[in-house]
């Protein structure tokens, strides 16, 4: 990676910054106050970050007026609005995290080893196929705590899953670094478990060729049992049990058991992963609370006879079924896996959720290119480091057709009045996530997401998409046509590993807008999800905590009924598979945190305590019952652990308790209890 010191590099950095303001004048056509600075270079920097031709010429149209037209002063001027403020600051962060990690290179102490530099030449040599590590495998924790103290310079926490050939690519770069540093016992524990790991990967990237393989990765059964009444509904009232591929759950014996394997050949690979699911069957909302959801929070016309995913209504059936968990074709070619699959994504920093796509919900088939090693780009590389994107679109389910009565055909030249569907059935989704690492400390990432189409609406094709796919001006009556490009979410958000701490503390946050080009240029229309992890303790290395908050109740959406992030006037039931949203547990409109205090016996056993609180706004959900509250809140507190017996075998126990309250579905105080048990087989990788 190109060092930052010196007055030569910081510049470059401001020039850079100086041609997105160029850039974003140039596309507004319009003039350039100081106050208006945010607005506009979000904006460039988001369509730059989609668009490579705005990245050439943001290298081509370099210019050193940055610092005459624009000080730090500035920030405290009292002509700039409060909102512009805030936003500048998140700029300075940006710039104030390149200044510091070159300060802190500039000491020789700390300066990168030869053979840890961020390079794309061993991707480049690599030919091989690599399939990806679920999300929810122990080796993310393991690489997120590596990473919080101070090493896998190369890891991207914003852009997940990682393949096993790019784990194996991390842990090599950063092998020189961990043997040279003194005092990192909890740090050469962690490496060496992840290369125990990942050793045939390792020794089949060295060698460059490799034979075909095949193997049986892992058997699993879990047990959970539920007592009370818990919470399945992250569309409106909220979830008891989070982040779990939207499994199925209620109250009293549930069941998960399956395996995975998996096998590449050259440049192709291939991952699968099946369970058996079992759930009993429970009583779910009563008909008029699944219409008041329905009618006036979701704003979808309730028959009576139509059956909505998103709302648990009367006898819920027992549920017996194989069900494919994850399962993808991959070719690799040239630094990217390009694959058919069912795959996991997460794609944020924070632990909790990622506000865009998660685990919340179950995996859609989909077709991916993924950049899954570091690029650099001659000349632009040192002006944003090494960077990695990713692209998905596929098919959502769960979406009721609900027609608009009368249903007139939309009309090809005439003006179109109304939308000929109430919601549209089975939508699409597409999705461009780019991540860029100025530093080895900072990362820094921009995603876009639409979904579009769907029955009754309009039809899925090369056009629709196309266009959906470069809409991001207004959208005028087009909405109600054919070429309706959705409904559209951006996110930003970073990883910084602080200054001078950055073996210690690592401060993130993600954020969410609907229907802008990015949450900087519109925080107030924006939700959030910030966080700081604390990787060690002084004197406690084997312990560690990490906070989180999450608001989707932003002053833009505090009116009723929650109808602003997560959902859109055609596509209604936003951008939920199956029911489940799969961004943020805490839904629309609410707000709430989470903390895990976690003693770690081994990289691979630990003890957590876990801590969640949600609340959703009464303005979201008002009782339609005079007098009596709305909203919702929930409080759970949990125990989890972890151990491994001999090597291949973990035993993992979790048990949550809960309380609860949603006055729209039950009056009074109610309280769940979890308990979990799973026990996984790790067959030996094999060379």
């Amino acid at each position: 990676m190109q060092s930052w010191r010196g007055k030569k590099h910081r510049s470059s950095f401001l020039e850079a910054l100086w041609s997105c303001i160029r850039f974003a004048a140039k596309r507004t056509k319009k003039s350039f106050p100081v106050q208006l600075f945010p607005l506009r270079l979000i904006k460039t920097v988001s369509i730059a970050a989609l668009h490579l031709d705005g990245l050439t010429w943001m290298v081509v149209s370099l210019r050193l007026k940055f610092l005459k037209r624009f000080g730090a002063l500035r920030l405290l001027s009292t002509e700039v609005p409060v909102k512009d403020r805030m936003v500048l600051l998140a700029a300075a962060l940006c710039w104030a995290a390149a200044w510091c990690g070159a300060q802190e290179q500039s000491k020789g102490s700390q300066s990168l080893p030869t053979g840890t530099q961020l390079d794309a030449s061993m991707a480049a040599m690599d030919t091989q196929g690599s399939v990806y590590v679920p999300v929810d495998n122990w080796v993310y924790p393991a690489l997120d705590r590596l990473h919080a103290l101070g090493y896998v310079d190369t890891a991207y926490p914003g852009l997940r899953p990682w393949t096993r050939t790019s784990i194996s690519h991390m842990l090599e770069l950063s092998a020189d670094r961990i043997e040279s540093d003194a005092n990192n016992d909890e740090a050469r524990s962690i490496f060496a478990a992840l290369v125990r790991e990942f050793r045939p990967d390792i020794d089949r990237s060295n060698s460059g060729v490799a034979p075909p393989r095949a193997q049986l990765e892992s058997v699993y059964t879990q047990f959970r049992g539920v007592s009370g009444t818990p919470l399945r509904d992250s569309f409106h009232l909220g979830q008891s049990i989070v982040d779990d591929f939207g499994r199925p759950y209620e109250s009293g014996f549930n069941n998960y058991s399956g395996f995975s394997a998996r096998a590449s050949a050259g440049r192709f690979s291939l991952y699968f992963r099946g369970e058996t699911q079992y759930a009993p069957s429970a009583v779910g909302y009563s008909p008029a609370l699944a219409a008041y959801l329905s009618e006036t929070i979701d704003g979808i016309a309730f028959t009576g006879n139509s059956a909505f995913a998103t709302i648990p209504e009367g006898t819920i059936a027992t549920t017996g079924k194989i069900h494919v968990m994850e399962a993808a074709l991959s070719y690799h070619l040239l630094g990217h896996e390009i694959s058919f699959d069912k795959s996991d994504h997460w794609l944020g920093p924070d632990k909790g959720a990622s506000m865009l796509w998660g685990n919340n919900a179950e995996n859609i088939y989909e077709f991916q290119i993924n950049r899954v090693e570091p690029l650099r780009v001659p000349g632009l590389s040192r002006i944003t480091g090494p960077f990695r994107y990713d692209f998905f679109v596929g098919g959502l389910h769960g979406h009721t057709l609900v027609l608009q009565l009368p249903n007139p055909p939309y009309a090809i030249t005439s003006a179109i009045v109304g939308a000929n569907v109430n919601n549209p059935g089975n939508p699409w989704v597409h999705m461009e996530k780019i991540s860029f690492k100025p530093t080895r400390d900072l990362e820094f990432g921009f995603d876009r997401m639409a979904v579009w189409g769907g029955e009754g609406h309009a039809p899925i094709t090369i056009h629709t998409f196309l266009h959906s796919f470069f809409s991001f001006q207004n959208v005028g009556s087009d909405k109600l046509g054919r070429d309706d490009p959705g409904d559209r979410l951006g996110t930003f958000d970073f990883s910084w590993r602080l200054p001078y701490l950055s073996h210690w503390i690592t401060l993130y946050t993600d954020s969410l807008v609907h229907d802008d080009v990015s949450p900087i240029s519109a925080p107030r229309r924006s939700g959030v999800h910030p966080g700081i992890y604390l990787a060690r303790f002084p004197g406690f290395e084997h312990l560690d905590l990490r906070l989180e908050g999450a608001n989707t109740d932003t002053p833009s959406s505090s009116g009723q009924y929650g109808q602003f992030l997560y959902w859109e006037g055609i596509e209604r039931q936003g951008p939920t598979n199956n029911g489940f949203l799969p961004g943020d547990w805490v839904g629309r409109q609410g707000k709430g945190g989470q903390a895990w205090l976690t003693y770690h016996l081994s990289p691979q056993e630990e003890i957590q305590f876990q801590y969640r609180n949600a609340k959703a706004a009464t303005a979201f959900l008002p009782n339609p019952t005079p007098f009596l509250p709305g909203g919702t809140t929930q409080n759970d507190f949990a125990v989890q652990v972890t151990k491994r017996v001999r090597t291949d075998y973990e035993m993992r126990g979790w048990v949550q308790y809960e309380r609860w309250k949603a006055p729209i579905y039950e009056t009074g105080l109610h309280s769940d209890t979890v308990a979990t048990f799973q026990i996984t087989w790790f067959a030996p990788s094999r060379k």
